[in-house]
């Protein structure tokens, strides 16, 4: 456990109150730490004070006993060492923009933002310029996290300290933290692996076999290297945790929401109908024609996330997705 300039616990803030958001306040808690939960609805944050649970998005998790959760973002930060940014990428921006002043930061959102096409860091870098920032990110179920079963993740940051200090307040032997340097590789990998699950998912639920899966997510990984190097990132950073393990863990996970909708549109369900039932984020959703659009500004091709973006769009169903995969114009696997 890490403790602060004065001997005690370090105090860190979780600014947001989905799955993720209190299974790192839950995690925090275990390291030592004293922690405070920030969720955005007031109504929502006086709940789980009062009940003890996040009944809405990770029921049956009991929150530990000294973990303040508040929808004061002021109480939240007053004294905090770090601050982990915990919400959907599409909202970060909106967030940052309501916040007072933020110790060094993590990020754990995975995603680009529509519009803009800003990757998580690069948003709280132009809104917070100066901040030491980093990334959060690896294969990690939310309720896996917060039960304290066996899990392993990485910081990514050019800032070393900001690294070796987080890494020290977040880590448990059931939670295993590795040092990296290279964020844009990072977080491409933990944004494009909810695209490529929603394909992994569709393929499953549509009935094409596992053969179909298994090239998806090969050659899925072999386009988020391209994007990655492209973007400045490196190829072997892909090929970690953030990449490769989030990619497994995602394409083949019964609890990814990415490729639980990807198996609800292979069924023939309408998007609008399995959104309209979830009360959570699918990031991928947004995050396909995004990332597209990035990859296209850097010349970079991506089949596979544009296949996806055409079934999300409805421009095309998910056998005429494949089909146009499978007759691409042979070539030389790199």
């Amino acid at each position: 456990m890490s403790g602060t300039a004065g001997g005690g616990p370090a105090r860190i803030a979780v600014i947001g109150a989905g799955a993720w958001g209190t299974a790192l306040a839950i995690q925090a808690m275990r390291a030592g730490a004293e922690t405070v939960l920030w969720a955005r609805d007031p109504a929502r944050a006086a709940a789980m004070q009062a009940t003890r649970e996040n009944a809405a998005h990770l029921p049956g998790q009991p929150l530990p006993e000294g973990l303040r959760v508040t929808a004061d973002a002021g109480e939240a930060l007053e004294g905090a060492a770090l601050a982990l940014l915990v919400v959907p990428s599409q909202h970060l921006a909106g967030v940052l923009a309501g916040l007072p002043a933020l110790p060094p930061s993590l990020i754990a959102a995975k995603g680009v933002e529509l519009g803009t096409l800003r990757l998580p860091l690069e948003i709280v870098t132009e809104m917070r310029p100066g901040l030491p920032a980093g990334v959060l990110s690896g294969p990690n179920f939310a309720r896996e996290v917060a039960a304290g079963l066996p899990a392993a993740a990485v910081v990514a940051s050019t800032d070393a300290r900001l690294r070796e200090t987080a890494a020290g307040q977040l880590s448990t032997p059931c939670f295993r933290l590795y040092g990296q340097d290279d964020p844009v590789g990072v977080e491409v990998g933990g944004a494009a692996k909810n695209v490529i699950a929603i394909a992994a998912g569709a393929v499953i639920g549509a009935g094409l076999g596992e053969n179909a899966r298994a090239a998806l997510v090969t050659r899925g990984l072999a386009e988020i290297a391209r994007l990655a190097v492209a973007l400045g990132g490196r190829a072997d950073t892909v090929a970690g945790l953030s990449g490769l393990g989030d990619l497994l863990l995602t394409c083949t996970g019964g609890s990814s929401r990415n490729f639980s909708l990807g198996l609800a549109l292979g069924q023939g369900q309408r998007l609008e109908d399995i959104l309209a039932a979830r009360n959570s984020v699918t990031e991928g959703v947004a995050t396909a024609p995004a990332m597209l659009a990035r990859a296209a500004t850097v010349g970079v091709e991506m089949p596979i996330t544009a296949a996806v973006a055409d079934v999300l769009s409805g421009r095309a169903d998910v056998a005429g997705a494949v089909e146009q995969l499978m007759t691409r114009p042979r070539r030389r696997e790199v």
